[in-house]
């Protein structure tokens, strides 16, 4: 060994031996800083990506999952009301929940894992059993049989029970997701930042070196390399800082305020469905009415000015959404006010006034402060998604040919750092 180590140390007390040292650390370090740091850029592309095409979309499915089948379950107690055949438009509306809910299940079983592929296989096996349910209370209803209040409230038992709670399992995990993706593109790439640093060092340290051995100011070749790599290092502080203050800003003006907006909108068709299934028991839905006034405290509060809508209207990131929130207030109030009348009648034995009111198409009626409800949470759903969307866009755009150029600046520097310092070497030859 010491006859390998011997020449090196005697090269290395020598000036053209200390500058040979100098130029293979400035090329390695070099190239190392390029694979890491083009490597990283790639991997924030590939997160960010993931964030507009895999989780984010996950999630909004599985939000629209889930209120389609709440909403699948209130039209079903709507249209029973009927006493014999539902009014098309409702049987159109229920079918047509159930059919988004069955495409939206087959799109994000393509996509889906652990936690959230367990889910799915849950709505596979149980929705076609609820349905079977509500087809069977249909049959009987028409007949005018009262069995179908029993069929009815069954499925109903078996969406809230059973069904749902997937749904909101699956929102769970793929929310989850969606998180740690967003936290990822946040984070700050250490690896990179240190080579980095000891690259810069490695340059400035090296030019001091040179000008003491040779009393030369400046080395072109060296301050070439130096240039480099502040570029480098910047376009990657710029690069990974404007992505991630995108991408934060989706989640904390988009995708959290869309959770909260979608938490309220299957909120209050609960509610719907208990104002119904109330109406169907005919005075033996206390429990439904329990439900209804316990929803309805979660969506506006026990005052009308709490609940998810007024943290709806705090999250909100400008006017519009806050004006949008403050529409939605104005209809569940106004709903609630309504339902209090729906009560009243059915408790005064007044059950065919309180099914009109509680269904008809009238500006009066439950159905139509509900539906309005409906409309405005979907509205501010829908921007939420928009920003969120737009936000995890322009990240995309910042990262776009990161790599590639730091890549670039790389090999540059390595090459720049090497001739800089081969020229110095040879004036000892």
């Amino acid at each position: 060994m010491n006859r390998i180590w011997r020449p090196l140390r005697r090269r290395a007390s020598t000036s053209p031996g200390q500058l040979t040292f100098a130029l293979v650390a400035v090329v390695a370090l070099s190239l190392a800083f390029g694979l890491v740091g083009a490597l990283t850029m790639r991997d924030s592309v590939t997160l960010v990506r993931d964030v507009s095409v895999r989780s984010g979309p996950l999630t909004v499915q599985a939000q629209d999952i889930y209120r389609s089948l709440s909403d699948a379950d209130a039209t079903a107690a709507s249209a029973f009301l009927a006493n014999g055949v539902e009014p098309a438009a409702l049987r159109t509306r229920y079918l047509d929940d159930i059919a988004h809910a069955a495409t939206t299940v087959a799109a994000a079983l393509r996509s889906a894992e652990g936690d959230s592929a367990a889910a799915l296989d849950v709505l596979v096996v149980q929705v076609p059993v609820y349905t079977g349910l509500v087809e069977a209370a249909r049959t009987y209803n028409r007949q005018g049989l009262p069995l179908g209040g029993a069929y009815l409230r069954e499925a109903s038992a078996l969406m809230r029970q059973t069904i749902l709670p997937a749904a909101q399992e699956l929102y769970r995990a793929e929310s989850q997701r969606l998180a740690r993706a967003q936290s990822a593109v946040a984070g700050v790439p250490w690896a990179v930042v240190l080579l980095g640093l000891a690259l810069l060092g490695l340059l400035v340290v090296t030019q001091v070196r040179l000008r003491r051995m040779t009393n030369r100011v400046l080395n072109r070749g060296l301050l070439v390399a130096t240039l480099a790599s502040v570029v480098a290092v910047g376009w990657m502080a710029v690069a990974v800082t404007g992505a991630a203050t995108r991408i934060n800003n989706g989640a904390e003006e988009g995708s959290l305020q869309v959770g909260i907006l979608a938490e309220a909108r299957i909120t209050a068709l609960q509610a719907r469905a208990d104002e119904g299934l109330t109406l169907i028991a005919r005075g033996d839905g206390a429990q439904f009415e329990e439900d209804f006034t316990a929803m309805m405290e979660r969506l506006i509060g026990a005052d009308g000015t709490g609940g998810l809508l007024e943290r709806a209207h705090q999250q909100a990131p400008d006017e519009a959404a806050r004006s949008t929130v403050e529409e939605a207030r104005s209809h569940a109030r106004a709903w609630l006010a309504t339902h209090r009348k729906v009560r009243e009648l059915d408790d005064s034995s007044q059950h065919l006034e309180a099914v009109r009111l509680a269904t008809g198409t009238g500006p009066e009626s439950a159905a139509n402060a509900a539906g309005q409800l409906d409309t405005a949470l979907a509205k501010g759903i829908t921007d939420g998604r928009q920003h969120f969307d737009q936000q995890a866009e322009t990240a995309g755009n910042i990262l776009r040919g990161a790599d590639l150029a730091v890549a670039l600046l790389a090999v540059l520097l390595a090459a720049a750092g090497s001739f800089g310092l081969y020229q110095r070497i040879a004036e000892y030859r």
